[in-house]
């Protein structure tokens, strides 16, 4: 299977061959006096993106930047064509800028005129398909209930100001300066009552997950650790 990047340097590189007049090798800059052109990717760059309603899912989008460059002066005139061919037809993209002297460095050789080619590239992002449903739908009501509580410290000395969330959803409330609080529209589901009830206290820097039996007499109390 051919990769994105793997795709659009193999395009470049057969536009390459047509516009130079001769087989273009994917590699890295070569010192061979006798030797043409080669062309090699330096860097991946990003594109803009589109979006688009709907069922379809738009491919993520990017640019390959490669390095065109010769052995010797007997490239000069296949690095001519290649010039007068991308410039001309207007893609791909060119970029006069393969000067940079740190950049021969880094490929070892010496430095030399070269161009750089922004090829465009793409990844294709299908719709994930749902998985079909094997069983009936079914709905259920579950009832909502009021949870009451109370939040102490060491000493069981109340603690005041701490915030009291229900885990995975939206009701929230404080502690009053008896440390007690009150969670009103906590979900009831009557074919698991016995299942624990999962608050989260947030307090002086510090938060603490517990789990409360929601079938408890009275008053629960939780006991922030030390």
């Amino acid at each position: 299977m051919t990769g994105a990047i793997e795709a659009a340097v193999a395009d470049v590189a057969s536009w390459l061959a047509g516009a130079a007049g001769e087989p273009v090798p994917v590699g890295p800059p070569r010192d061979d006096p006798d030797g043409g052109l080669t062309v090699w990717p330096l860097e991946l760059r990003p594109a803009r993106q589109t979006a688009t309603g709907g069922a379809t899912r738009e491919p993520y989008r990017f640019m390959v930047r490669l390095l065109v460059s010769g052995g010797g002066p007997a490239a000069l005139p296949a690095l001519d064509r290649v010039l007068a061919a991308a410039a001309t037809a207007g893609r791909p993209e060119l970029v006069l800028a393969a000067g940079d002297p740190a950049l021969w460095r880094a490929l070892g050789v010496a430095p030399r005129p070269a161009l750089l080619l922004d090829a465009p590239a793409r990844v294709e992002r299908p719709v994930p398909v749902a998985p079909p449903v094997r069983q009936p739908l079914r709905l259920r009501q579950l009832g909502m209930r009021t949870l009451r509580g109370r939040v102490v410290g060491p000493q069981d000395q109340p603690l005041a100001a701490v915030r009291v969330e229900l885990v995975g959803a939206a009701q929230a409330t404080e502690t009053d300066a008896a440390g007690r609080f009150r969670l009103a529209g906590v979900p009831h589901d009557p074919d698991a009552p016995d299942a624990p009830v999962r608050i989260r206290l947030t307090g002086a820097g510090r938060v603490h997950t517990a789990e409360l039996d929601p079938e408890g007499d009275g008053l629960i109390v939780v006991r922030a650790p030390d």
